[in-house]
């Protein structure tokens, strides 16, 4: 996703000349072009998160839109405060672009894993949170918004190959994007985790239970009408993020439901324990936090069976 984010970004730069690029020190392989197309453009903070985001804030005070590349956590936990305290308060244009969300940076360990990134974003409101799923939606996202009023987090995925079946780029910020439809059990999903719960109701479907897949690109706004108008539907629902289950899209999923008296069953499928110093392929990490495919089929089978037990009693 972070090619097709660069690609894009570039192209919009060739039309807009308040488009800036700033790094922290990250970014190499995927950013060169970048720097050698617009050089007076594109600024290194070095590894100073918070001064990055600050020379951000100052450019966007002066009429620029600036683009903030960094890992995840470097991207928010670092300069969390000097974000909220300018970009959002001020409501400001500045782009915060975090890459490798969730256990994407698999053997640096848990000091580079993205999973709180949603959670504490979203509880800002001036902010918007957007989380495409693969490079197809992350351009259209890119085009969609880069030029909206106040900031924007921009979560992204590292895998550049990958496609969601039946997404084709679809996007809009104030709607979900259904991929598969099947009448048993509802995947809300979160950027690229999404596979996951495609292989998952692949899975189901042998066993005769048939999935629906819907993508929630944005957590803030959180597109509520065409979430309430599918999730009525179903008696079961799992969330599907790669982040830890409270905060992200499985607390917003629950607000959801609360607030609205709506009668379903909620699984959230996520991050539930602070990750120890094992580390491994994202398989692997997906296999040891049960969100690979099979444990989501597995979560999924054994509620729809409690589902249908109780209705047969």
């Amino acid at each position: 996703m972070r090619k097709a984010f660069i690609q894009t970004l570039i192209g919009i730069a060739e039309t807009n000349e308040r488009v800036v690029l700033i790094t922290g020190d990250l970014g190499y392989l995927v950013i060169e072009e970048f720097m050698e197309r617009f050089p007076d453009r594109f600024f290194n903070a070095g590894v100073a998160e918070q001064n990055m985001v600050g020379v951000a804030t100052g450019l966007a005070e002066a009429g620029y839109i600036p683009f903030v590349y960094s890992i995840v956590n470097f991207a928010t936990l670092r300069p969390y405060e000097v974000f909220r305290n300018g970009p959002i308060i001020h409501h400001l244009p500045v782009r915060l672009i975090g890459v490798g969300g969730g256990l994407e940076y698999t053997n640096n360990g848990v000091t580079h894993y993205g999973l709180e990134d949603v959670g504490i974003m979203r509880v800002q409101n001036g902010l918007q949170v957007i989380v495409p799923a693969d490079s197809q939606q992350t351009r259209s996202a890119l085009l969609a918004t880069w030029n909206l009023p106040g900031p924007i987090y921009y979560r992204l995925g590292k895998d550049e190959k990958a496609l969601i079946p039946g997404l084709e780029g679809m996007f809009d910020i104030n709607s979900i994007q259904v991929v598969r439809t099947g009448r048993d059990v509802l995947f809300l999903t979160l950027g690229n985790i999404t596979l996951e719960a495609i292989k998952a109701a692949g899975e189901l479907s042998k066993r005769g239970m048939e999935s629906t897949i819907a993508v929630v690109p944005s957590l803030n706004p959180l597109p509520l009408d065409s979430l309430l108008q599918l999730v009525k539907d179903f008696r079961l629902v799992l969330t599907v993020e790669a982040h830890y289950i409270n905060g992200g899209l499985g607390s917003a999923i629950s607000e959801v439901i609360a607030e609205n008296g709506v009668s379903a069953r909620l699984i959230r499928c996520g991050i539930r324990v602070v990750p120890d110093g094992s580390t491994g392929s994202q398989q692997f990490l997906y296999h040891k936090f049960e969100i690979a495919a099979e444990e989501l089929a597995k979560h999924a089978e054994d509620e729809v069976n409690k589902l249908r037990n109780s209705h047969e009693n």
